[in-house]
């Protein structure tokens, strides 16, 4: 391993006792398989990624995509969408949860330093790949662009970073301009084509036209490039939402994807037999995000998760009370961390499906439909409540407070691992790169509407109608409302110039908080690396 990486190393964290590690290649261990029977439950299973890059496509679920001190976290506790408050000695974690949430990271941060190695590993493993000469040109082409997304992840987070490739093991920082150049052509070379437009001719491209999610094809990569073609003016200080929008009108027009709405389902694995309340499909929005979504027609490019083989989404872990352990049968008890700020739970209009899918709120049942209790509670109610109220982020933050992120659904016995896939790009997130960059171009946010009438509709809210229903606010909200839990809030926020802002709890932040602190031992290992600006 070269001088550049050997210094990568993951570190663990303890929450409320049990070990949580950004490795996520432990052995599992636990009494729960697939071959449970329950009457009246089905607990479903995960997809499958095979292939000479198998070990490659496994690091998205190893770089930190969706689950707790790493890559997921600092994406979303440094927004308005979530946070974890300290509830007393539990959850202060030495600060730096209110860190995140207060924008006053430094370069000592333990979920920056995780973000940060996850990443580069990430790196590592598919430079082997790109040098081990065992590759077909099309699983190069894949490779390459999946290397280009986790330096997509740099460039937004770190900005200034060392591109290490499988020839150049040890080369000189760059600066964001020269990062953003290299994504862009290798995500061209694998597209087969030298820019995009609007009648752009992939027929040359290695990657495939179509095909398992869980695989990096020609729609995957210009979904990629959508992001950063969309955050251009933000990286290079030059604007590409053309770019952007042909990009998204690709993808939208070829017509290899299509929403999931009415009647696309999934059985709901979450269903308690005995409570009536509890659907027995789940349907469009919520099939999206469900434990058995494998195979989503939405779903361009996907990471693949499973319980079994595939761990790293800790969703119910981070997210849930402890007493929601007898509501789901778990095999292991949750954390009770991570909450909805709740500005952005009333965002939501009381009739939008996405939020009856997204969070959980009020009194809640165990499985056999009876109240759920929490005999240690901290307020005047036994019975477990969430509530979108939060009274304070430290320090005795109640422990029931803040309506629980649900987005990605829970399954009857399951385990601390979810099967949850999560994805990377989706054709829901297109409509909204494609409808920004319009307006962006035209200066009229009201030629956004199109394309945002459509996620509304199937999201059962009114439509946007006249030029002043919608505004660069309102254009951001709506995208929050579809995008929530998909680590893309804080990207959002600072291309709106709304990072800095002051929201609950936390005060006006510097303009330097855009961007992470390249982590503290890095500059001390002697690799050559200058702190970003402010810190």
């Amino acid at each position: 391993m070269n001088k550049f990486l050997k210094y990568f190393t993951f570190s663990c964290l303890t929450v409320l006792g049990l070990a949580a590690c950004t490795d996520l290649e432990e052995d599992l261990i636990g009494d729960i398989t697939r071959d449970i029977t329950v009457d009246g439950i089905d607990v479903g299973g995960g997809g499958d990624a095979g292939g000479e890059l198998t070990a490659a496509y496994a690091e998205l679920r190893n770089a930190g995509t969706a689950n707790h001190g790493s890559y997921y976290a600092i994406q979303e506790l440094t927004s308005d969408e979530m946070l974890i408050g300290a509830k007393g000695g539990d959850w202060f974690d030495g600060g730096i949860l209110i860190q995140l949430h207060q924008h006053t990271y430094t370069p000592t941060h333990d979920f920056v330093k995780n973000a940060w190695n996850g990443i580069y590993n990430a790196i590592g493993t598919v430079n082997d790949k790109l040098g081990g000469g065992t590759l077909s040109p099309e699983e190069t082409a894949q490779a390459r662009a999946l290397r280009a997304h986790f330096y997509w992840r740099l460039l937004d987070l770190f900005g200034n970073v060392k591109i290490v490739t499988e020839t150049d093991t040890d080369p000189p920082q760059t600066d964001r301009a020269a990062l953003f150049n290299f994504v862009e052509s290798e995500l061209l070379a694998a597209l087969g084509i030298a820019e995009v437009s609007a009648n752009m001719d992939l027929s040359n491209s290695l990657l495939a036209d179509g095909g398992s999610a869980y695989i990096l094809n020609r729609y995957g990569a210009l979904g990629i490039l959508s992001k950063l073609y969309l955050n251009a003016e933000v990286y290079v200080g030059t604007p590409m939402y053309d770019k952007a929008e042909m990009a998204a009108s690709y993808i939208i027009d070829s017509g290899v994807y299509v929403l999931c709405d009415a009647g696309c389902t999934v059985t709901n694995l979450g269903k308690r037999p005995k409570v009536d309340a509890d659907p027995a499909e789940l349907e469009g929005y919520a099939a999206v995000f469900a434990p058995n979504n494998e195979g989503n027609p939405e779903h361009i490019f996907s990471v693949m998760y499973d319980e079994v083989s595939g761990g790293g989404m800790n969703f119910s872990q981070m997210n849930l009370h402890y007493s929601s352990q007898f509501t789901w049968n778990f095999d292991a008890q949750p954390w009770n961390g991570y909450a909805t700020v709740e500005e952005f739970y009333n965002s939501y209009s009381n009739g939008d499906k996405r939020r009856v899918n997204n969070f959980i709120v009020g009194p809640q049942l165990d499985f056999s439909g009876s109240a759920l209790l929490d005999f240690a509670a901290d307020d005047d109610n036994i019975q477990l409540n969430y509530t979108p109220a939060i009274n304070e982020l430290a320090p005795n933050s109640i422990r029931e407070a803040g309506a629980r992120p649900s987005k990605f659904s829970f399954k009857q016995f399951g385990r601390p691992d979810m099967d949850n896939d999560f994805p990377i790009v989706r054709l829901g997130e297109i409509y909204l790169t494609r409808a920004e960059a319009k307006a962006r171009q035209s200066g009229n946010w009201g030629d956004a509407m199109s394309d945002l009438n459509i996620l509304r509709a199937r999201a059962g809210v009114s439509e946007y109608k006249g030029d002043g229903d919608l505004t660069a606010d309102e254009f951001l909200a709506e995208r929050g409302r579809e995008m929530f839990q998909e680590t893309s809030r804080r990207t959002d926020l600072i291309r709106f110039g709304q990072y800095g802002q002051a929201w609950w709890e936390k005060p006006a932040s510097e303009a330097f908080r855009t961007i992470f602190p390249i982590p503290q031992e890095q500059i001390d290992a002697g690799t050559g690396l200058t702190q970003n600006p402010g810190y």
